[in-house]
């Protein structure tokens, strides 16, 4: 017998073999109709495999990201195999699920093509295969025989797949008469996919590469129910329209331009007024919490990134060199602001009294990622980081980190981004050589992030393992209007860089010491902010925020001049405003100025100018009545104020 710790903590005992959707069966018929894999001792298994010793384990239904990880691998091999039934001599990449689905990369065979015309078909083979409920079966093979057998097939992408594993055993995956090299988990049957959409069909290289032949990526996305599947297409449609590439473009906000570069973003007037905004709120609130503003240059030495362990990474994968012949130095466009930061703390002897020291820039960084993988201000080649770092005591770092969530609070209050979840990432206690610094630092910088969580009433999930190298972190992940899940803010501990960069400061007692560095980025980048945030509010800014808050619609060329002196007192009383002088009727202005968001629209007739009002409507309100003038100006003065005043307290 063995014995299971069950998720409430309570212990059972099993006959060894036994398999997740068993101990699911003893607990409850209608817990097993529900969960999708089992977690045991960490490592997420097949509901089907069999436990053989002593194990913790948590049942993954749905609602949990292993359960739908489960779901969505096996739909991915669901769709392969009608694939390969309906494309002979097809070949197969690889087929993941991701955050919002699953994909698989195929290599069709010469002159033959997959559109999106073809998925109607596809879809309907998968569902005459679902319907026959195949029971996903695991085996291992070593690789060695493994390797033999596609290479008889000659599925040249599996066998570099094979390469690249360590030597030892090779788990497969069959169900029907479909095979696939997977490490799994997968659904106990094809049965248990209900619903499913194929969404799209795109180019993808070979491994990311664009040396290697491109293949052809298949999207799609299932659930257990129809109805799940059918509010998840409801919710795409609704992401369409939210596209913060298409509302950038109909409000104007930025750009992009082949002739400057694929994932080089221009900001318009009115985006950049938008962004400027941004800088100036998060200012504000970095100079009531003791930062101070630096600006560092766009390049640096090669050397600076070497030593930094940048180059390392970001280098000779991402951009090259800038040579300068003449004088024999070599430059890049920096990936990074954080290298910079730490000689600006070097500059001067630090003493303990000094720290912390809190330096904040908004600097923009560059890294070359791939053409397929740009996505508008969500991944761009160049970006803006509103990044901070701090450079403290041992003693200090929990208050310094209490501080940082402090601030990512109240930029989630004003932009309102009320639904976010938190984990503390940390290393993994069983394989400490991975990390750098003392057992001592890392176990008073973990317990500091956890009581600094705990003390602002934060429920976070702890990751083991998840940890960056050079120290423990803390990211916010908020759901956006329509559920999504976006990483925003993060807050990293660092004993890397001031070890590398040789960062001192005299202690107390008279002996140099190494300052702890807290990275921190609430935004993450400019870029990516405003493509969240686009996407959150569908391009209608809080009043305070928005580039334009008041549009002036007159009804004809009679009453341009009561119009004009309209804009001129918005515009004294620092109220952001514009007239529509086009020469078209007042029901296709409202139109257009609803199509362009802006919160209000004042219509003026003779009857207003004669009476100094105006007509307000109120986006997405309407018609909210005549107003005399100078109320409007109180009435929108104070709105604006009372935003502001909200996000302050």
């Amino acid at each position: 017998m063995i014995r299971i710790t069950l998720p409430d903590n309570s212990v059972r005992e099993y006959p060894e073999g036994v398999t997740g959707l068993d101990i699911a069966k003893s607990l409850s018929n209608s817990l097993a109709k529900e969960v999708l894999s089992v977690t045991v001792n960490g490592e997420v298994y097949d509901l089907t495999r069999s436990i053989n010793e002593d194990a913790e384990i948590i049942l993954n239904k749905w609602d949990s990201e292993d359960g739908m990880h489960a779901f969505w691998h096996s739909s991915a091999h669901l769709m392969a195999e009608a694939l390969e039934a309906l494309y002979p001599g097809i070949k197969l990449g690889i087929g993941p699920s991701i955050d919002n689905g699953f994909y698989y990369d195929v290599d069709p065979g010469e002159g033959v093509t997959i559109t999106d015309s073809d998925l109607p078909a596809i879809e309907n083979k998968m569902k005459e295969l679902a319907q026959q409920q195949n029971t996903f079966v695991r085996k291992v093979m070593p690789k060695k025989e493994a390797l033999e057998h596609y290479t008889r097939k000659g599925d040249q992408y599996k066998v570099e797949l094979l390469n690249d594993l360590e030597d030892g055993t090779i788990s497969f995956y069959t169900h029907g008469n479909f095979t696939d090299l997977c490490r799994g988990p997968h659904l106990p049957h094809t049965g248990y996919i209900k619903a499913f959409k194929l969404l799209s069909v795109a180019g993808a290289y070979w491994k990311g590469d664009e040396r290697n032949k491109q293949l052809t990526r298949i999207y799609g996305v299932s659930f257990p129910k129809q109805k799940m599947l059918d509010e998840h297409l409801a919710m795409l449609e609704e992401a369409k329209k939210r596209d913060h590439r298409k509302i950038g473009r109909d409000l104007e906000l930025f750009t992009f331009s082949h002739v400057v570069g694929s994932g080089l973003p221009m900001w318009l007037p009115k985006g950049a007024q938008l962004r400027e905004r941004l800088e100036e709120f998060l200012k504000k609130v970095q100079r009531e919490h003791g930062y101070e503003q630096v600006i560092t240059p766009h390049i640096g030495q090669k050397e600076l990134y070497v030593t930094s362990g940048h180059y390392a990474k970001y280098g000779e994968a991402s951009f090259r060199p800038i040579s300068t012949p003449a004088e024999g130095e070599e430059f890049l466009l920096k990936p990074m602001n954080c290298p910079h930061h730490c000689e600006i703390y070097k500059f001067k002897p630090r003493s303990y009294k000094d720290l912390p020291v809190r330096m904040a820039e908004f600097g923009t960084v560059y890294r070359y990622e791939q053409s397929g993988e740009l996505h508008g201000l969500t991944r761009a080649r160049g970006f803006t980081q509103d990044d901070a770092h701090i450079f403290c005591r041992p003693d200090q770092l929990k208050e310094e980190f209490t501080k940082v969530i402090d601030i990512i609070f109240v930029i989630f209050k004003a932009l309102d981004f009320k639904d976010f979840i938190v984990q503390i990432s940390l290393r993994d206690p069983h394989d400490k050589e991975k990390y750098i610094g003392s057992d001592e630092n890392w176990e008073k910088s973990e317990k500091a992030i956890i009581e600094a969580t705990r003390e602002k009433g934060l429920e976070a999930s702890i990751e083991y393992g998840e940890a960056a190298f050079y120290g423990p972190k803390l990211d916010f992940m908020v759901k956006d209007a329509l559920g999504r899940k976006w990483q925003l803010g993060t807050i990293q501990v660092d004993y890397n860089l001031p070890e590398r960069f040789d960062l001192e400061y005299t202690g107390s007692d008279n002996q140099k010491h190494r300052p702890i560095m807290i990275h921190r980025a609430p935004f993450g980048s400019m870029e990516r902010f405003v493509a969240v945030l686009i996407e959150h509010t569908a391009g209608k800014f809080p009043l305070w925020l928005t580039p334009e808050q008041v549009v002036i619609l007159p009804i004809s060329e009679k009453v341009h001049n009561y119009a004009e002196k309209v804009l001129n007192l918005l515009k004294n009383c620092d109220i952001r405003a514009l007239i529509d002088l086009r020469n078209e009727k007042i029901g296709r202005k409202i139109r257009d100025s609803e199509l362009k968001r802006i919160p209000y629209l004042l219509v003026v007739g003779e009857k207003e100018a004669e009476n100094s009002t105006v007509s307000v409507r109120k986006q997405g309100e309407g018609d909210k009545g005549s107003m005399n003038l100078q109320d409007f100006v109180k009435f929108a003065k104070q709105e604006i104020e009372k935003q502001l005043e909200d996000i302050s307290k």
